[in-house]
């Protein structure tokens, strides 16, 4: 029995030094850099999956070109170096592509939101207001508004809707 436990300690104990030896020399250590690699682009490729954007998905790009970087055996500092370019370049890329950030609309001129922007109004009469303002009453759908054209020559006819301020519509020449 007594002879089994030693056996089995230094079993142990030539395992442990020979898998501890191949750890220090780095014969793991590039496997395990990439595989880092690729766990950082997975959570932020899932983090992605919240924000509903892009921009994470480029981070996860560049950390994934990083991880190619560790797996031919660049240095952990050019690792580092290539993947925050790369992230940098796409993200770059992404924010002046038409799916990058968009400077957001007043509502109150966005057709999206506001379905009477590029509608047609027909207006009878202006009164000048000065400085190239003239304000009119007119019927859209089925309501009097308070009419505004701007830098136009003031004249009846139909004007398209390009603003909406509260009760006022902002019209230009059709």
């Amino acid at each position: 029995m007594l002879i089994t436990d030693e056996c089995f300690d230094l079993v142990k104990k030539n395992v442990s030094v020979k898998s501890g030896q191949r750890f220090i020399q780095g014969e793991y250590k590039n496997m395990n850099a990439w595989m880092i690699w690729l766990m950082l682009a997975g959570v932020i490729v899932i983090l992605e999956l919240f924000t509903g954007t892009f921009y994470l998905l480029m981070i996860a790009i560049g950390l994934t070109v990083g991880a190619v970087a560790a797996a031919v055996g660049a240095p952990l500092e050019i690792q580092l170096i290539i993947g925050a370019i790369i992230s940098s370049i796409t993200t770059i890329i992404l924010h002046k592509s038409r799916y990058g950030w968009n400077k957001s609309q007043e509502s109150s001129r966005d057709p999206n939101v506001n379905m009477d922007i590029g509608m047609h109004l027909q207006v009878s009469e202006w009164q000048d207001q000065g400085n190239g303002i003239y304000i009119a009453r007119s019927t859209y759908r089925g309501a009097m508004w308070d009419v505004e054209l701007r830098h136009s020559a003031a004249y009846a006819g139909t004007f398209v809707i390009e603003e909406i301020r509260g009760s006022r519509l902002i019209v230009r020449p059709a």
